[in-house]
């Protein structure tokens, strides 16, 4: 068994020297990973009146990607993000960092993916909230493509690609994708699709019966 620790995203702040000294610290401590997860923007409950949601505009996030560029200049951790939101973003660019990513830590590194909450986020990133479940799961297929393959033509529905790839493709191929999921229909999602899965569940009945699920769908 590996353990890992979760990035303080909301704790840490904005000073890059506490962001280098928690990844050598950590790695100093024998922990295997460090996961990080992402929000884009945050909602300004001023402008949202009675905003519910966990974060807002001052809550501090790293972009995750960017900042595992650096750490894995400092550190040899296997990075992951725990989740990134992919719908909000453009499967292409996100192929491309992910395998830039995964090139700089020499093929440590896991693309966690989920749907997200947020719709002030998915607005401001010009991105349907809506049909976020279809879209990402002919994400997934897109990102494996752009990882394995030198050219890719891909006729799809949200983001066709024809006669293009990445360069340099990425020391994974295809890079671990894991998901997030929080309901039966996206336990299925993880189950059918992914190479993992982040429980968001405690130990006990309702972690059982998620499992189950995504057992199932896997099978």
């Amino acid at each position: 068994m590996q353990i890992g620790v979760v990035f303080p995203q909301t704790e840490i702040g904005a000073d890059v020297g506490g962001v280098r000294a928690y990844g050598e610290r950590v790695q100093e401590l024998g922990f295997a990973h460090v996961l990080a997860y992402d929000h884009v923007l945050g909602a300004d409950p001023a402008v949202h009146h009675g905003w519910q949601g966990p974060y807002n505009l001052r809550s501090t996030f790293h972009e995750p990607l960017v900042m595992f560029g650096y750490l894995a200049a400092v550190t040899t951790l296997e990075l992951v993000t725990g989740i990134i939101i992919l719908p909000q973003r453009q499967t292409a660019l996100v192929a491309k960092q992910a395998a830039e990513v995964d090139l700089l830590t020499r093929g440590r590194f896991r693309l966690g993916v989920g749907l997200g909450w947020n719709p002030v986020e998915y607005e401001a990133l010009g991105k349907s909230f809506s049909d976020r479940g279809a879209r990402m799961e002919e994400q997934v297929a897109l990102l494996r493509k752009l990882w394995t393959e030198p050219s890719v033509t891909f006729p799809g529905t949200y983001e066709p690609v024809t006669g293009a790839g990445l360069a340099p493709l990425p020391v994974q191929r295809p890079i671990p994708v894991w998901f997030g999921a929080a309901s039966p229909r996206a336990y299925r999602r993880a189950g059918r699709l992914g190479d993992g899965w982040f429980p968001q569940v405690p130990p006990g009945p309702k972690l059982d019966e998620a499992r189950a699920i995504v057992e199932s769908a896997a099978a």
